[in-house]
């Protein structure tokens, strides 16, 4: 029980410390053809299927929330992540569509590992992509970072104040790695709740389709933005 109440007291620390958040960039379509360069397509290192529970938050409320959820928090650490993968190769199977030279990069890109970028400003990144440039031999990379995966319910205080939901958060983006200046950037914020009844432990048929339809959806939001 400890360890749960910690991390959602970590979630919420997190939650408090959010930055500006970064506004959606249109793709030009003069950006993407044979002069565009050498394109990676890439995943950042996804996060942990979990359970999220806004609101809750103070000590007792993420206490007794956590407590009140637990046979959902663990069943959603369950759920499997592995639907997300192949977006990569249909982002770069879209881009060679276009005339682009597009590569799928296995690796997962770890966020974490990337240095701060010294350079603010308008649609610029806050990491420094350009170590990439020289690693993969690209001159732009194209990355799914998702945020959160899973399942999310409100909560007041320590009151439920809807029922859960699958989530998928995250934001895809093209970034230019001599300038690191975005060129594309898409928020993802896919929401998906059952019309049936969702509390049908221990599998939770309702709630779990509605994660691999927020996935879908999310995937699909991706690639509507790249064909515009």
């Amino acid at each position: 029980m400890f360890t749960r109440v910690a991390i959602f007291l970590f979630a919420a620390f997190l939650t408090g410390c959010a930055v500006k958040p970064q506004m959606p960039v249109s793709l030009d379509k003069s950006t993407l053809g044979p002069a565009t360069g050498k394109v990676g397509v890439a995943m950042a290192t996804l996060p942990k299927v979990d359970t999220s529970l806004p609101g809750a938050g103070c000590l007792l409320c993420i206490a007794v929330a956590t407590a009140a959820n637990s046979t959902l928090i663990d069943y959603s650490r369950t759920l499997s992540k592995e639907d997300m993968l192949p977006l990569k190769e249909d982002m770069a199977k879209a881009l060679r569509e276009k005339g682009v030279d597009a590569v799928v990069i296995a690796d997962e890109i770890n966020m974490q590992s990337l240095e701060k970028n010294a350079s603010e400003g308008e649609n610029l990144a806050r990491k420094d992509f350009s170590s990439l440039r020289t690693k993969y031999r690209i001159d732009k990379l194209m990355l799914v970072e998702v945020d959160f995966i899973g399942l999310e319910r409100q909560y007041s205080s320590y009151i439920p104040s809807s029922p859960p939901k699958a989530v998928v958060r995250g934001k895809g983006y093209m970034v230019d790695l001599k300038s690191n200046a975005y060129l594309w950037y898409l928020p993802l914020n896919e929401i998906r709740g059952t019309d049936a009844e969702w509390d049908e432990p221990p599998k939770f048929p309702g709630l779990t389709n509605a994660y691999y339809q927020a996935i879908e959806s999310g995937k699909d939001r991706i690639m509507d933005g790249l064909r515009k």
